[in-house]
């Protein structure tokens, strides 16, 4: 059994940033020592990182992206809030746009709950 095993970008006792301090090649058996950052998207949790490769595979075409994962409009915005967030960049309040609201809700893209949690934000 093969195991894929990726550097941790956070600690799993404590949750901190975790740092790289040893990186061999296995070709030249070369050791260099020092402190590496990991890469922003080390730091994502695996749900974050599927995510992030559903929101990719569907070209950030959000219908597509809850009707494979079977959420909501407001839960795929939710999650690509967490995602924005991890990676380091600060969220701006959005705007509610109440007639692009009010479309979706009269297409049928979103239910009237979902309108109601949107309108009352």
């Amino acid at each position: 059994m093969n195991l894929k095993r990726e550097v941790p970008g956070s600690c799993p006792i404590c949750k901190s940033e975790t740092k790289i301090t040893e990186i061999y090649c296995k070709n030249c058996e070369t050791t260099i020592q020092g402190e590496f950052e990991t890469c922003k998207f080390c730091r994502l949790s695996e749900e974050q990182k599927y995510f992030v490769e559903v929101f990719i595979k569907n070209r950030g075409n959000i219908k597509e992206i809850e009707k494979e994962l079977g959420i909501s409009y407001p839960t795929v915005r939710n999650k690509l809030d967490e995602v924005i967030s991890s990676l380091g960049y600060k969220l701006e309040k959005p705007v509610i746009n109440q007639k692009e609201i009010l479309e979706k809700l009269s297409k049928g893209e979103i239910s009237k709950d979902e309108a109601l949690k949107l309108l009352n934000k």
